[in-house]
């Protein structure tokens, strides 16, 4: 425009168009913006629905590894532990599995442990103990209290029996094996009676801390209607473990007791039988089966007195008697249910029982797996766990 032209008549007009296309692309992008970040909650929201709540979902499926009867016809296998160390015939890795029954089914009286190798899908005998193990009161019927530590060591409870009844049951003992599967030693005293449950344990080379349940005291014949003893207890061992010599006691201390205690003709004792460590290991979780309950009692590894029965965590719900028990890698307990074949998922700080996965549909049983699951151990990767189906004598993985 030169200096004699009149203004143009469309400024305005142009800078009102402008103004218009500014504020529609305002409006625009502010809509724009808004959808972006609904989209991106929408995407959290739907993310944090699709992770996982606990374990259980993050697996797919069950699978039988092999039959756990050895050569002399052991059955009914109790206890599982995976081998922390390479040790004399096992393998880092391995699976123990012991036997309560012999081959004619009577409980009390297995004397075995089968060794399961990963690596080669092949199962070997790792020991076979004298059944009249003198040194052990009553002699030898292998129970859920097992464990192998570092050292190469393995300690298995006894909870033996003449003729497969509590009617003639020993206070039995602990068994000290040696890499080869040798016995080595017993632990007896006047704390232990019937060592029942899977072990709870702490492993640090030169020493360990067991927590073994007890439940004999009291216990006798299965006939008519037994009553229930509150005498069972937690007993916890402090071993020291000298170089190339067997594990020795150095102080015992009962922590927790009053715990219900039964003969019964079908499974020979109900009694605790799950003991689990929090990661802390401030608290110690007991499956009280007579309650169907879950406990935890405080300070484990240095109170020097008994606890009671402990705090109750869960009850009722989706346990339905519950047994086996071990931590999850997110810090949740699995608990095999007795009376079906369910392992239920607990968040111990809260109580609230998630849910219960079938692990044993076997309509052999009513409920199906009714009495089945006992032994409860997680794989060395923690992405799944063993367990056994002590009604068909097989190793199963879950993952």
């Amino acid at each position: 425009m030169t200096a004699n032209q009149a203004p143009c008549v469309c400024t305005e007009t142009t800078r009102t168009t402008s103004n218009h296309f500014a504020r529609k692309l305002k409006r625009h992008l502010r809509a724009t913006a808004l959808l972006a970040a609904g989209a991106a909650a929408l995407a959290v929201t739907s993310a944090a629905q699709a992770e996982p709540r606990g374990f259980l979902e993050t697996l797919h499926r069950n699978t039988t590894l092999i039959n756990t009867v050895p050569d002399n016809g052991d059955q009914n296998p109790y206890a599982i532990v995976v081998a922390p160390v390479s040790a004399g015939t096992v393998k880092h890795g391995d699976v123990l599995i012991d036997n309560f029954n012999n081959a004619t089914n009577l409980q009390g009286t297995g004397s075995t442990i089968v060794d399961y190798h990963p690596d080669t899908k092949q199962m070997s005998l790792f020991a076979q103990l004298p059944r009249d193990l003198k040194e052990c009161p009553g002699g030898v019927g292998l129970s859920t209290a097992m464990t192998m530590l570092k050292s190469g060591w393995v300690i298995v409870g006894s909870t033996p029996s003449n003729d497969g009844t509590t009617g003639t049951k020993g206070a039995g003992c602990l068994v000290v094996l040696d890499p080869q599967g040798k016995v080595a030693s017993t632990i007896s005293s006047a704390n232990i009676n019937d060592p029942w449950g899977n072990m709870a344990v702490v492993d640090n080379g030169t020493s360990a801390t067991l927590f073994v349940s007890m439940a004999g005291f009291g216990v006798g014949s299965a006939d008519g209607n037994p009553p229930v003893f509150k005498q069972a207890t937690v007993l916890r061992l402090d071993l020291d473990i000298p170089q190339g010599k067997p594990p020795v006691v150095r102080k015992e201390t009962v922590i927790a007791s009053g715990f219900g205690a039964q003969a019964d003709k079908g499974v020979f004792l109900v009694g605790p039988t799950g003991l689990a460590l929090s990661a802390d290991r401030k608290l110690l979780y007991v499956s009280d089966a007579i309650g169907n309950r879950i406990n935890e009692i405080d300070e484990p590894m240095t109170r020097d007195t008994s606890a009671g029965v402990g705090r109750q965590v869960a009850a009722d719900g989706l346990l339905h008697r519950p047994l086996a028990m071990v931590t999850a890698p997110n810090g949740h307990l699995l608990v095999t249910n007795a009376l079906n074949g369910q392992v239920v998922e607990i968040v111990p700080d809260t109580g609230k029982q998630l849910y219960a996965r079938w692990i044993d549909t076997d309509k052999a049983q009513t409920p199906p797996g009714n009495g089945d699951l006992f032994g409860l151990a997680m794989t060395p990767e923690g992405d799944g766990f063993y367990y056994v189906q002590d009604d068909v004598n097989t190793l199963v993985l879950a993952k």
